[in-house]
């Protein structure tokens, strides 16, 4: 019962596009820039080959923000693509 009313609910798959990457990059900028005022001591841990680059962090400040914007942007993407806007 709970399969077919979950079923029920699905809507069109959402196929990837330029606009999906857009909005993940962005979303990863928005978490970065976050990340960069609010995390403590940024450059703790093993350290990035190019640390300017990638704004001071190290790996774990690094990964941890891109993770923060990857659910961020997905949670966009399935937003709009529910209300019919991508």
């Amino acid at each position: 019962m709970l399969t077919s009313t979950l079923l029920a609910a699905a809507t069109t798959p959402l196929q990837w596009s330029p606009t999906v990457g857009l909005i993940i990059v962005i979303a990863n900028i928005i978490a970065i820039a976050f990340g960069k005022s609010s995390i403590k001591y940024p450059s703790v841990g093993p350290a990035l080959p190019s640390a300017n680059f990638f704004g001071g962090f190290g790996l774990p400040a690094l990964l941890a923000t891109t993770a923060f914007g990857h659910i961020l942007g997905v949670g966009i993407v399935l937003g709009l693509h529910n209300l019919g806007r991508i």
